[in-house]
């Protein structure tokens, strides 16, 4: 336990590709209801009420840096931070030998979330992952960047890809997304 019990830090795993992993936990005895996060630096604080449970607090840590990773991904990224962003997650969970020549976005892919020409070293998204949760965008890069190292979907492939700690979670929202695609479209009411 913490020396001051009004604080406590936590390492978690990586949100979104932000490079955040410290999350510190600030009880306010003035706080009732409301939780609130923001980043700091290189960690995240999380402002919680001083009677919140355990249990609660873990769950709305949770709730916080998802909600955090989503408004932070709203910002759409430049193909230089496109760039940027794969280096880092090559160099965390490749380390560094997946070394992409670029990286960027592009409108012509309507029936994939990314490719890579191993050949070229080249890695492109598709813009309809622009606003998606850092952590589904972090996926398609290092599923793109693992082709650089492993051009097919092996097994070897996909033990490369377990690196990233979200890719089953992110895979699951993609499949979402495609499944919700397929949904027939309700007429609307009248008067909406």
């Amino acid at each position: 336990m913490p020396a001051d019990p009004q604080r406590s830090a936590t390492n978690r795993p990586p949100r979104g590709g932000s490079g955040t992993n410290a999350v510190e936990v600030r009880r306010s005895s003035r706080r009732s209801r409301t939780v609130s996060a923001y980043r700091e630096g290189d960690r995240t604080i999380v402002l919680i009420p001083a009677r919140m449970s355990e249990a609660e607090e873990q769950r709305w840590v949770t709730v916080m840096l998802d909600k955090l990773a989503a408004q932070e991904s709203k910002k759409v990224l430049g193909d230089r931070e496109l760039t940027e962003r794969a280096e880092r997650l090559s160099a965390q969970y490749f380390g560094g030998r997946a070394r992409p020549a670029s990286v960027r976005w592009v409108t012509n892919q309507n029936t994939r979330w990314g490719s890579c020409t191993p050949s070229e070293g080249s890695i492109r998204l598709s813009h309809r992952l622009q606003g998606m949760p850092e952590y589904v965008v972090d996926y398609v890069l290092c599923h793109e960047l693992a082709h650089l190292l492993v051009p097919g979907h092996g097994p070897r492939f996909w033990r490369l890809l377990e690196a990233y700690p979200r890719t089953e979670r992110a895979r699951g929202y993609l499949e979402g997304v495609v499944a919700a695609g397929r949904l027939p479209h309700l007429p609307h009411a009248r008067g909406e």
